[in-house]
């Protein structure tokens, strides 16, 4: 085989595993050095004339090579049916917030006022969030984009399956990919066991910094308790806002002027 048949083939498998993916899987993201098989001379003899001067015939278009957007991922969720709980929704969840943020923040799942608005953290919990988040110049108008592990409300707001979890976790991940946010803040046990891969709970892993994966590179994530749980339980309101304070002291410290001067500055959780 040439080297210009070893890099059709391989860029027919990058443009097709990008399409399902919604995104360029890691493993394409560089495009390795190939070379030819057989002896020139063979090759010269073998290979037609009219079929070795194509020089963009296996190049991808720009529009395949940038690959989706957050809007058609947003129509794929709208038309998923990869797990039960498509059946019991009344809108998709998709998320909301800005392009290239600073911050990325992920959620458990769409409660009630989420599944009549379609967006997320709407609710008693999406206010306290919005709270939070001013607190450290933050905001999903201004520098941060909010989504949740699965994009469909579980039943009366139970914790979603590891079935309907993994039904979601591509959609997330292309919408990681796409945004690229400089942090991860996880909200709750659900996020930050699906996020990080692992079995241990939130007491153990919140206000601890963990790298999540994305390619080529890593993300700064950290974990703190759900706002839904703050509400439940006012004594998790003091170590919440803890780890905050160091979400907010290490993007200071990287980015000095991430912060929006309007932001009204707290002195905690109310």
């Amino acid at each position: 085989m040439t080297a210009e048949e070893k890099k059709t083939a391989y860029d027919f498998l990058k443009t097709v595993s990008s399409w399902c993916c919604g995104y360029t899987p890691p493993e394409f993201l560089a495009s390795p050095e190939f070379e030819d098989d057989t002896e020139p001379e063979l090759i010269q003899e073998t290979t037609p004339p009219e079929t070795t001067a194509q020089p963009n015939q296996s190049e991808p278009s720009a529009e395949k090579e940038q690959g989706a957007t957050l809007g058609t991922i947003a129509d794929k969720i709208a038309s998923c049916q990869n797990c039960m709980l498509c059946r019991t929704r009344t809108n998709t969840v998709p998320g909301e917030g800005i392009q290239a943020p600073v911050v990325m923040v992920i959620g458990e799942g769409p409660g009630e006022d989420e599944d009549k608005t379609g967006r997320p953290f709407v609710g008693k919990a999406g206010q306290l969030l919005d709270k939070m988040l001013a607190a450290i110049s933050l905001g999903r108008t201004s520098n941060c984009y909010i989504a949740n592990i699965v994009k469909c409300r579980p039943p009366m707001n139970r914790t979603p399956m590891p079935d309907e979890a993994a039904a979601c976790s591509g959609f997330l991940q292309a919408q990681i990919h796409i945004l690229k946010p400089r942090y991860i803040l996880a909200l709750g046990r659900t996020a930050a066991q699906n996020l990080l891969n692992t079995e241990q709970g939130i007491n153990s892993l919140r206000g601890k910094w963990f790298d999540y994966n994305l390619g080529a590179r890593t993300i700064p994530l950290l974990a703190t308790y759900h706002p839904s749980a703050l509400l439940r339980n006012e004594s998790l309101k003091r170590p919440a806002w803890e780890d905050l304070k160091a979400f907010k002291a290490r993007i200071i410290k990287e980015i000095p002027d991430y912060a929006e001067p309007f932001y009204v500055q707290q002195s905690s959780i109310h």
